[in-house]
């Protein structure tokens, strides 16, 4: 089927869908692995139980998202070096354990000569590391490099060499994705969807799939999502989309005052990150509107988070559900989005109400200009409540243009301290979590998740979000993203319904043609 064809797919409706516009094909890209799907990566060539390397090339980003960073970085001469330090650390594990060796290889060999043996195992090992078979080429080269190392030293030794270069290879570090006449090549397609369905590569049901051409008819495909789609590993999928797509890295490092938020424990940032993984992965696997993110009444915490929000823990140890009080819904009222746009020491209107403006509605906001003092004033008797300070900027026309877009939603979000604890008043007054955003008031900061829920660029932006995450960049064409998004509402917001659309549009598998 190709781009504009008439077949279409139905959504929980009678009615039809009108076929998919007809997009510029994106292009062809080279994808490094980020540092979550690099550690997915080994896992699956050599298994759940072995210890990462600490040290990698740094994730860049692009359009909010490292998956896109990705497209466009480069390595540096030092992450050369650490991609070479990580190889031989992961391999000397391996080789170190005989048991995890002997699992690892698919055929054993006698000894130094047993070359046949050795090659049939490098082709499995190949395979899976660069998610497609070997050409004859490079199973070549590898075996000549485990033959002469096993002759002059041990087979042990040479399984060392070969899966260090395994690790090391441009087919292992980076996502291949340039097509075969404008299409992506069937294993290609099977790693961008397993990569964005499950977070991690496509399993041998998948790659045997792509090999065998099911993967070559639009029935074949669907029958594949569908089944990726009703797997445990798409909660893993889930909860990798929405790392990136909330900055949730950030919590590894919470850096607040313990003395002005004794709630603000070294572990309360990975309590924070566990919290909202398991809200979106319960809502995204479930029969939940995805915008429910924004409005949840309930939501999944540990002892000490239950502190934080003052409800009864649901156990003694680990993550339980609760239900919320009123004066908190959903993410907003999240710690973890509360705590990353915060600053140590004190709350930020301004960052919280970027985070609405940006993440989840996609709309720009201005840089500051260089010149413009962004500081404010302590806290004193006439003004001690962050909504009296921010008065200054918002009647200064240099920072007017900016703060007048983030500060009214952002100061909704007062009663919420800089980890998330709530509070009534500041400096001793009475906080005013009222304010707006496009013209549609709220009153207190729990409104605010309905008022964002109910806007009207929000289904494009998820939409366009999932796309940058899943593609590594912007939707060459939006009227993809728009008939896209079309869908979300016809499918009730389900995210099933919007990755399956997005999965199996033309447009998500169609690269520009090589010259």
């Amino acid at each position: 089927m190709g781009c504009g064809d008439e077949v279409v797919e139905t959504v929980d409706t009678d009615v039809a869908r009108e076929a998919e516009p007809t997009a510029a094909a994106s292009p062809a890209r080279l994808r490094r692995l980020t540092t979550d799907q690099y550690h997915a990566s080994v896992r699956h060539l050599l298994g759940p139980s072995v210890a990462l390397p600490a040290v990698l090339e740094p994730d860049g980003e692009a359009y909010g998202f490292a998956s896109a960073g990705a497209s466009i970085d480069a390595v540096s001469s030092l992450g050369v070096e650490r991609y070479e330090d990580a190889a031989y650390f992961l391999a000397d594990q391996v080789v170190a354990d005989a048991a995890q060796l002997e699992a690892l290889l698919a055929c054993e060999p006698s000894g130094a000569g047993d070359v046949a043996c050795a090659e049939s195992a490098i082709a499995v090992l190949a395979r899976r590391a660069y998610r497609r078979a070997p050409t004859s080429e490079e199973l070549g080269a590898l075996t000549d490099v485990w033959e002469e190392v096993a002759g002059v030293a041990s087979p042990d030794e040479a399984w060392r060499y070969v899966l260090a270069g395994l690790l090391q290879s441009p087919h292992f570090l980076y996502r291949v994705e340039i097509g075969e006449g404008g299409v992506l090549t069937p294993e290609e397609w099977a790693t961008r969807t397993a990569f964005l369905l499950w977070g991690e590569p496509p399993d041998e049901a998948l790659l045997a799939s792509a090999e065998t051409g099911e993967l070559d008819t639009a029935q074949g495909r669907s029958e594949a999502v569908d089944r990726l789609l009703e797997d445990p590993r798409f909660e893993q999928g889930i909860r990798a989309f929405v790392t990136e797509w909330f900055h949730l890295h950030e919590l590894d490092q919470l850096d607040k005052d313990p003395l002005l938020f004794p709630h603000a424990h070294p572990e309360l940032g990975a309590s924070a990150q566990e919290e909202t993984l398991r809200l979106a992965s319960e809502l995204g696997q479930g029969d939940y509107d995805w915008r429910d993110l924004l409005t949840a009444s309930f939501t999944f915490v540990d002892p000490r988070l239950a502190a934080l929000y003052q409800v009864p823990a649901p156990s003694l140890e680990g993550f339980g559900r609760v239900e919320l009080g009123p004066e908190r819904r959903g993410v907003l009222g999240h710690s973890s989005v509360l705590s990353v746009h915060s600053h140590a020491t004190r709350t930020s209107a301004t960052g919280r109400g970027l985070f609405v403006r940006s993440t989840l509605l996609c709309q720009g906001v201005p840089e500051p200009p260089a010149d413009v003092d962004t500081s404010l004033p302590e806290p004193d008797t006439t003004s001690p409540t962050l909504r009296d300070r921010l008065t200054t900027h918002l009647e200064d026309p240099n920072c007017s243009v900016c703060h007048l877009l983030t500060d009214p939603i952002g100061l909704g979000l007062e009663n919420y301290d800089a980890v998330g604890r709530w509070r009534d008043s500041e400096g001793g007054a009475a906080i005013d979590p009222s304010g707006e955003l496009d013209g549609r008031a709220f009153t207190v900061g729990a409104e605010l998740g309905e008022v964002v829920r109910e806007a009207p660029t929000l289904p494009l932006c998820w939409t366009e979000q999932w796309w940058i995450y899943g593609t590594g960049g912007t939707p060459t064409a939006y009227a993809t993203t728009e008939w896209l998004a079309d869908g979300m509402a016809r499918g009730d917001y389900r995210l099933k319904a919007l990755l399956r659309e997005i999965t199996l549009s033309e447009a998500f598998r169609s690269v520009e043609v090589s010259p």
